[in-house]
This record gives C-alpha cells, structure tokens and sequence, in this order.
C-alpha cells in the first residue's frame, strides 16, 4: 500500500522527512506546507537539499493541501514559541480526518500529567471527530528515551534507576532561536532563559519521565527538575552565532521521576558549544551520543553514538527525529483514532530501506 503524504514546514527537521519520504517505498510525497511566502512555488526536492526535483512544489496554502485528503501529515513546524498556534494547526489537521506524525509540540508525547486535561482533551477530541491519529515523537524526547531504554529493561532482574541522556555538543547546531532564545546560550549568566523558567523542563521532558514509569508500571510521587550552566572562558563562533566570554555555554540539566524519595526515571541533558567545557560532566562516546544507564543487577550502559553522512552528529540527530516520524506513518494510520503514545504502538523498523 501507497500512503501519500503531506509534509508541513521545511525547516532543520522537515527537510530531512522530505528526503525520507522520498527514500521510502510505500509513501509518496503529495504536498509540502512552508510558513515563508520566499519558498512558495519551489520544489520539494530542491528545498531538501537533493539536488534534484520531486515534481512537488511548496505551498502556504494550507486549505488546498488538506483538500487533497491525504492519508498523514508530517508536522515538523517549531512549536517552542508559537504553542496556541502549534496546537490549533494539529486540532484542524486531525479534524479534517488526516492522521498526524509530529515532533512537536513534544508534551503531547504522553501529555498525562504533564499538562492539564484542557490543554491535551481538545486534541483528543479532535482526534476522535476527524477519525484520525496523533502521534508526537522523534529522539528526543522520542526514541532514545522511550523504546531504547524500555527494551534495555527487558533484560534486568532489578532495577533502581533508569537515566537517559543527551550528551551534545551544540556548537554544530545551527538554531539561532533554539540555541540563543530558547536555551539562553550566549546570554548573561544572570539571566534566566525561557527553557530554565520554573516548570518548562518538566513541561518539554516531564513526559518521558512519566512514559518510562508507565512503561515500567511504576507510580511516581513527583517530577522534579534541576540545573546548572558554565561561562565561556573566551569569545567563540558556533554555527548559530558568535559567545562572549562570559556568557553561557554549557547547560546540564536533570528531569528526575521520584519515588520514596529517590529518581527511578531520570531525563539528563549535557549541552556544551565547545568540547572543553564541564570536563568533569559526563563526556559522549563519539562526538555525540544519547545514553542509557539502568542501576539495578545487572548494571547496563548502552551508548548510541551519533554521526551523520557529512560528518557531524547534529545532522544525525535530526534526521533520526524526522525518520522515526516518517517510517511510523504506517502503524499510526493503521491505529485506532486518538492520541497515541510509544506505548500504543507496534515495533517500527527500517523496513523497506535495505538496499
């Protein structure tokens, strides 16, 4: 069977779903939605880097893409800063009976618990009047932190603690918006960034915290969070722009899940923008790489190490969130209607990818 999809947005994620939709036997790329009016009426293939044509050409005309009926779209626009009109466009979507695979807005990757039942129920119910199925995934949050340490556990007699990393150089990572806006690097060391507000990493991560206990059918008492940033020792560029000395540089972060007073599922992020900082901070195999360590008996690590074609582990990461988007589209169109979670679906591999 041939689904045919919609990709919407063509930014650091999308253009790599574009490719992957493309690489992928059973999808054909039907429509491509772009928020810049400059990318309207270009070509698909040419916005994704391909050096060639895919015969599709971007539109911002939303209502004519939804009119095609395709069988999913591919919801890859930035949501950190535009959340009302984030959750709305996936509302629209679902309730015109188009299933969804999305990598924002990331709560809504398993939302209970996280945010309040006003916020998560109108997309339900959009689900559920369109027919149509919401999925919101990628690597993180997603699959470094869901399936790859739920099926690490598989293998344990006990288990004290599962903690999932991120362990990143960010210097690569070209996001101004993320990057200096979002997560305040480059920025005063006395000033707070939207990301380390009171509550925002247990909103953006909370839910795997949460995931992971209910994948372990653990109850947690509460979601905790907690910090700490270095300065830059001298001025440096990174592809996002240039950091004075001075200002933030390095950010390590813990989303803890508590019980009885102790972390059973820890989310821990280690960011720096040069490889120097934090030498005493976990350090990645490889140039990058996402973690898990399970303490229990046996104790396990297991390191994904991260390297895209071009040699940097930045381009790896996105395009692993954008291909676990892509190559879940047929499990979630075959799912019941709703809002989805890891948990609700069936193992997805690389089938039809070997070649």
């Amino acid at each position: 069977m041939t689904y045919r999809i919609v990709q919407w947005s063509t930014g650091n994620v999308g253009r790599h779903a574009i490719a992957g939709i493309d690489a992928h036997p059973d999808l054909e790329l039907a429509g491509v939605w772009v928020s810049n009016r400059d990318k309207a009426g270009r070509d698909a293939g040419e916005l994704a880097g391909l050096g060639r044509n895919l015969g599709v050409r971007a539109t911002t005309d939303s209502d004519a893409l939804l009119a095609l009926k395709p069988d999913c779209v591919v919801y890859t626009a930035m949501a950190d800063d535009r959340l009302p009109d984030a959750l709305d466009d996936l509302r629209r979507i679902l309730r015109t009976g188009v299933n969804v695979v999305s990598s924002s807005p990331v709560f809504l990757q398993f939302p209970d618990g996280v945010v309040p039942g006003e916020v998560s129920e109108p997309v339900r119910a959009a689900a559920a009047e369109g027919g149509a199925s919401l999925w919101v995934n990628g690597v993180d949050p997603g699959f470094a932190n869901d399936w790859l340490p739920l099926v690490l556990t598989g293998i344990c007699q006990r288990i004290d603690e599962v903690r999932c990393f991120e362990i990143l150089d960010y210097g690569t990572y070209d996001n101004r918006k993320v990057v200096f806006d979002i997560m305040g690097f480059g920025r005063p060391m006395d000033e707070t960034p939207m990301l380390l507000q009171p509550g925002v990493l247990s909103l953006a991560w909370g839910s795997v915290v949460r995931q992971l206990a209910a994948g372990l059918g653990v109850s947690l008492d509460s979601v905790e969070e907690r910090y700490e940033r270095l300065p830059a020792a001298s001025t440096c560029d990174i592809s996002a722009g240039t950091i004075p000395a001075g200002t933030a540089a390095a950010l390590r972060f813990e989303v803890r899940g508590m019980r009885d007073g102790r972390p059973v599922c820890v989310l821990e992020h280690v960011t720096r923008l040069r490889g120097d900082l934090g030498p005493d901070w976990p350090q990645p195999s490889g140039q990058g790489c996402y973690r898990v360590q399970v303490t229990g008996e046996p104790n396990y690590t297991l390191d994904l190490r991260l390297l895209g074609s071009d040699g940097d582990h930045n381009t790896a990461g996105l395009k692993a969130t954008a291909m676990r988007l892509v190559n879940a589209i047929p499990a979630v169109v075959a799912a019941p209607p709703g809002l989805l979670t890891a948990l609700d679906l069936p193992l997805i591999t690389g089938r039809g990818l070997v070649r």
